[in-house]
């Protein structure tokens, strides 16, 4: 077996049905889902984000909610962060008081935002025979409300060797790599 680390990622997680939004400002529903290999090559095994969320609640921080990753605009609270049997759940607030929290509720009442997405460092991964990583512990540093998902079964007939869903890694990847320039 052999492990890896890396910088700072997103992993993209349209989840369809699964995300609702109430009251104009709850939003839910999973960040991330267990045992699905996504269009990247990466699978998140189940209790991946434990010891993360362990070290926030005992620091008293909290995952960040932001819009499209973006780290200066934060768009609302993540009230409730755990994992379940399915993935990362998550429930929140949109702040009605910030431009971009109206926003982004406006988008989701549309219909036109459904997408989660997670902004995470990997602690321990393991690579697959195919190629990807079985991520098994991931520090855990926000969900952003995204309009691009990365997670096969979130697009109808989206498939990792798609023109769209090259554009995408590499879209996603310059933007990884922007960031870590800029943190080093």
């Amino acid at each position: 077996m052999s492990f890896v680390e890396t910088g700072l990622e997103r992993k993209f997680c349209q989840t369809d049905s699964q995300v609702r939004m109430s009251d104009d400002v709850t939003v839910e529903g999973y960040a991330s889902l267990f045992g699905i290999t996504d269009q990247g090559g990466d699978r998140v095994e189940r209790g991946a984000y434990g010891r993360s969320l362990a070290e926030l609640a005992k620091k008293g921080r909290p995952v960040r909610m932001l819009w499209q990753h973006d780290p200066a605009q934060p768009i609302g609270v993540w009230d409730e962060v755990r994992e379940d049997e399915h993935g990362l759940y998550v429930k929140g607030r949109l702040l009605p008081d910030v431009a971009k929290g109206r926003e982004a509720a406006a988008l989701i009442q549309a219909g036109a935002i459904d997408g989660l997405s997670i902004g995470y460092r990997t602690k321990r991964a393991q690579k697959t025979a195919e190629g990807g990583r079985l991520l098994h512990d991931l520090e855990l540093w926000e969900v952003s409300l995204v309009t691009f998902p990365m997670l096969p079964e979130a697009r109808v007939g989206a498939k990792a060797d798609t023109p769209e869903a090259e554009t995408l890694r590499q879209l996603a990847a310059a933007f990884r790599d922007a960031c870590q320039s800029e943190a080093g």
